[in-house]
């Protein structure tokens, strides 16, 4: 080991162990050495001979610097060296008694992906003027086993990751290189690649899953600008399918193989070769999957893949002419049915992706009237999701009914995450009203049916939501009149008191969904009754969550501003409710911790509401008053005077 090794394992040392001044003096050190004209020689014997993990990794570091930052001054002599050098290792070619090739190979795979970044950047500058035959070279060498197969993928990666991919910001140079680079690769040697894809996956896919799965993530990169006939034809595409549908198959296979499948349907071409394109796959194959595998990870590539290709479905139904458009339309109908079940199953990133297309697949059908039979089953369906999608979790049931911080949390992100769930839903309530009421009109029947159980609060909140997002799609005018299936939605939601009503979230959005559509009630007064109930009763000002009460005063008063002269009947009976929920402003354990804006006072003005109207005459609100007054002022009277007791005689009243 000498002066260099030992500098550079100064460097790379994480114990914590060596001094600071040293590893200054180490770092030095080595930038000195980087800054002689031999560096390069230098860098490539040290490969040659050192065992040291750390000094090839340090070694190919400073080889893809030296190339980075002198290229143009090197002279040829030192090119060809590199060149022969790193191609040498990389393909196990020339291995002498030192076995450097080898020792490298078998290291860690940062370092050879650092090996694979130096030879990409001399194909940055050399190809295809200077070393054009540098995939070519590459096919003799296949036959060596899985290291240089793992090398030829590993270059691969790397040359989509340091140049072609458009995931990472370019500079108009990188892009021109870019070009340069893959309009030769297609005309010389993308074919070969392919093929030997093809020949090392159907080789490799019984005895080594590894190559085969860096195989294919090789390819997933390339799709998206190769000829898609090299990969969709009766030999590939056959061998794609195969893997992801044969018994037997590692699930990592399995999912390289649905990935590539993904950029197949994903691929940019005009629409009519797209929808061409999408037919031949024949992608029903693979539905069975979406019930038969319990795999999450494969489920969730599986729901990718689906969604993508009703994705690109939907694009060419937009984008091509009627007679195309129904192959289209069909092939959506196939697929549409999977699409919903993953959407149930899948994770919320998967999830989203399915919404967004959702939502333009409702967009699309406004297009389409009437809608047809399988559209409305659709339309059923995704009503159905949304229903599900938006239920919270009945694990954080406890910490969202305290509001403590993990409920807080996990109830803004649900407010966040349903946004676009409940756009999606008034979308298709302009799209198919009647399928939209009927739907929650029947989800609100069925969670009614088993209000006796307390453990649906999921459901029933869920139920009471859609029922209040539906309201936010319709005019003042439809809901006073009643329209659709309001007229036995909304008496049928006034008479329902819920077992799992205490739960602070369930009462909440009970009290918000009869406040949307209060202006039912301004036709229908035979309904005030029960409103006055939901308001008053243990629903709503008389809960026994202070938050629920208190935003239930807030409400009740605006239901009193809608309604007031058709009040005026119900007044005695409203104050005698109310009487006792007054009585806790002068009470001595009144709490005012919640927002000002909602703590309990809008009794006071519902009442005074109520009381000063014309309709009532004067007697009757003097009546009214003292009914109110009398026993506040009597209450107050009492604690003032024991205030008094206890603050003149402390013994005695303690």
């Amino acid at each position: 080991m000498d002066d260099l090794d030992k500098a550079i394992l100064i460097n790379f040392d994480e114990s914590g162990t060596i001094d600071d001044s040293l590893k200054k003096q180490a770092k030095t050190f080595c930038e000195q050495i980087k800054a002689k004209p031999s560096i390069c020689s230098m860098c490539i014997e040290k490969l040659c001979f050192s065992n040291l993990i750390q000094v090839q990794f340090w070694c190919l570091q400073t080889l893809h610097e030296a190339i980075v930052s002198r290229y143009s001054s090197m002279n040829p002599q030192e090119k060809q060296l590199i060149r022969h050098s790193v191609f040498s290792i990389v393909c196990l070619e020339g291995v002498g008694a030192n076995n450097s090739a080898t020792r490298v190979l078998e290291g860690p795979p940062f370092v050879k992906n650092k090996l694979a970044q130096v030879l990409v950047t001399l194909i940055y500058f050399e190809y295809p003027l200077i070393w054009s035959s540098v995939f070519l070279d590459f096919f003799p060498h296949l036959n060596k086993g899985k290291m240089v197969i793992d090398m030829f993928c590993r270059v691969l990666n790397a040359l989509d990751d340091e140049l072609i991919s458009l995931d990472y910001p370019r500079t108009p140079e990188d892009i021109s290189v870019a070009t340069r680079v893959k309009d030769a690769m297609r005309e010389q040697c993308v074919g070969q690649i392919v093929r030997a894809w093809y020949e090392i996956v159907s080789m490799y896919r019984n005895v080594d899953e590894e190559v085969c799965v860096g195989v294919l993530e090789s390819m997933r990169r390339f799709i998206s600008w190769i000829d898609i006939g090299l990969v969709v034809n009766d030999a590939f595409g056959a061998l794609l399918f195969d893997l992801v549908l044969a018994a037997g198959v590692g699930d990592r296979l399995r999912s390289a193989a649905i990935k590539c499948l993904t950029a197949v349907v994903s691929k940019r071409i005009e629409p009519r070769s797209k929808l061409a394109l999408l037919q031949s796959l024949q992608i029903s194959r693979l539905f069975r999957l979406v019930v038969d595998d319990a795999n999450a990870e494969l489920v969730s590539d599986i729901a990718v893949l689906l969604t993508g290709y009703a994705t690109e479905l939907l694009d060419c139904f937009k984008r091509i002419d009627s007679e195309a458009r129904g192959i289209s339309m069909e092939l959506l109908d196939e697929v549409l049915p999977s699409v919903f079940h993953l959407m149930k199953d899948s994770e919320l990133d998967a999830t989203f992706n399915v919404v967004q297309f959702l939502s333009s697949y409702v967009a699309t059908m406004k297009s389409i009237t009437p809608l047809g039979e399988k559209q409305l089953l659709h339309v059923g369906k995704i009503l159905e999701l949304i229903s599900v999608l938006i239920r919270y979790d009945p694990e954080y049931r406890s910490n969202i009914d305290m509001l403590d911080k993990i409920g807080k949390e996990e109830e803004d992100r649900m407010v966040d995450f349903r946004k676009d769930l409940f756009v999606l839903l008034r979308s298709v309530g302009r799209v198919a009203p009647g399928v939209t009421h009927l739907f929650i009109r029947n989800l609100l029947a069925n969670v009614i049916s088993t209000s006796s159980n307390s453990s649906n609060v999921e459901e029933v909140e869920a139920a009471l939501s859609l029922l209040y997002a539906l309201g936010e799609s319709l005019t003042d005018e439809a809901i006073r009149d009643g329209q659709g299936l309001l007229s036995e939605v909304v008496p049928m939601l006034l008479s329902t008191k819920f077992s799992c009503h205490p739960n602070r979230l369930v009462a909440l959005m009970y009290l918000e969904t009869v406040t949307r559509y209060v202006k039912f009630i301004q036709d229908n007064t035979q309904y005030i009754p029960m409103v006055l109930a939901a308001f008053l009763d243990d629903r709503g000002i008389h809960h026994p969550n202070i938050n629920v009460s208190r935003r239930a005063s807030y409400l009740f008063l605006r239901f009193v501003k809608l309604l007031r002269v058709k009040l005026v009947p119900f007044i005695e009976t409203i104050l005698q409710s109310l009487q006792d929920a007054v009585a806790q402003f002068t009470s001595m354990n009144y709490t005012t911790e919640l927002s000002r804006s909602e703590d309990g006072s809008h009794i006071f003005e519902a009442i005074g509401l109520l009381i000063g109207m014309e309709d009532v005459p004067p007697e009757k609100q003097c009546d009214y008053l003292s009914s109110l007054l009398i026993p506040l002022c009597q209450q107050v009277t009492f604690l003032f005077r024991l205030n008094i007791v206890r603050f003149l005689c402390p013994q005695e009243t303690t």
